[in-house]
């Protein structure tokens, strides 16, 4: 179809008119917001930056380029809120709406022009969450740890997974800054019975190869049938599908990894038997869920500013700013009931979703027709 018939047919000036204003404002909420929020950072941790001898280039390009989308996407449910609620109180209280209806048109017909734009939104935010964030919170977090909070995780502790079909690796204690791991054990199983069990004083990973660990003052029992085998030794280099990030998490590790490469690391975790998975299952599919929050949230915001009231925008706004506030702490509440309880994180995640549909549902019969 070509597209001036489309643009014809489908997008209307009207149409044109709301989604530009739409973008326009929800752009414009984003630089304002995020430019007052680089202001407060800038004050928060200029004495770190300077106590830690930052370099500029790395501020600016390093930290804030990357700081600036990462709670753009973080905060883009209340810019959605603000962007609806502010230009869609103009128009009703210009009587715009009113004129606009007046000629036939129903409320269902006034969302078509928001619905594209929360698509726009949503689509915009899903590839920052999944492709662009991830690959930029990697140098981020980095000059977090460098720079301002001078902080890393260094050693791990009761290290449990399966490191391949049957084996099961066990470490009392693992060291990072020395790549080494304490009282290790490696049990292989057939058919659900002990055929070998490997114990070791220490094992330390080799950084010039992939999965090359040197195991040290070691003792392997090998069992077949009622014979029992038994091999000592003081040093042994063997091969281990098993690497220090598969247990070392460190802080927002999960915010470094794009959505197939949470994907695999969930399932690969899962398979090992490793627990400690919730904080990336909850990031996963916090993306996904974020991304539809758009057409919820510009529905509420919709529904709420389309009627003409006697005090302005103001009343309209206060609301918006509350149930954006609102849907945002939810969101941080459930979540935290995932990575904290028992809580399926794909049903925490959705919680406030379903939550917020309802009350778009509820004020979508309520609004003007």
């Amino acid at each position: 179809m070509d597209l001036k018939i489309f643009k014809k047919k489908w997008l209307k000036r009207l149409d044109r008119y709301i989604i530009v204003k739409f973008l326009g404002t929800y752009f414009f909420a984003i630089t304002l917001i995020i430019s007052i929020a680089v202001v407060f950072d800038i004050n928060e941790n200029i004495d770190r930056f300077i106590n830690n001898k930052a370099p500029l280039k790395a501020i600016v390009f390093d930290y804030y380029l990357n700081f600036i989308p990462y709670y753009t996407n973080l905060f883009s449910p209340l810019f959605v809120f603000i962007a609806v609620i502010f230009f869609t109180s103009k128009l009703a209280e210009n009587s715009e709406i009113i004129a606009m209806f007046s000629t036939g048109m129903s409320f269902k017909r006034l969302m078509v022009p928001y619905m594209i734009s929360a698509a726009v939104i949503s689509a915009v935010s899903y590839v920052l969450s999944t492709e662009v964030i991830p690959t930029g919170s990697v140098t981020r977090l980095q000059f977090e740890q460098e720079y301002k909070r001078k902080k890393k995780v260094e050693y791990a502790r009761n290290i449990q997974l399966e490191v391949d079909s049957g084996v099961i690796a066990y470490m009392e204690r693992y060291e990072n800054y020395n790549k080494t791991g304490y009282r290790f054990s490696l049990d292989k199983f057939e058919d659900h019975k002990l055929v070998s069990h490997l114990t070791a004083r220490r094992i330390t990973y080799d950084t010039t190869q992939v999965h090359k660990w040197t195991i040290k003052e070691y003792m392997i029992r090998e069992m077949k049938g009622m014979r029992e085998t038994i091999t000592k030794g003081d040093r042994l280099d063997s091969v281990i599908k098993m690497e220090p990030q598969d247990f070392l998490i460190t802080r927002g590790q999960q915010e470094t990894m794009t959505s197939p490469q949470l994907s695999d690391y969930i399932a690969k975790q899962k398979k090992r038997g490793f627990a400690n998975i919730k904080a990336f299952e909850v990031e996963y599919y916090r993306r996904i869920a974020t991304s539809f929050a758009a057409f919820i949230l510009t529905t509420i915001g919709l529904a709420l500013s389309s009627r003409k009231t006697k005090g302005g925008m103001g009343l309209h706004l206060g609301i918006g700013l509350a149930l954006s506030f609102s849907y945002i702490l939810f969101q941080t509440i459930s979540s935290t009931f995932a990575i904290n309880g028992n809580v399926p994180a794909v049903i925490a995640v959705w919680i406030p979703n379903i939550l917020y549909l309802f009350i778009a549902i509820y004020l979508y019969r309520k609004a003007p027709k």
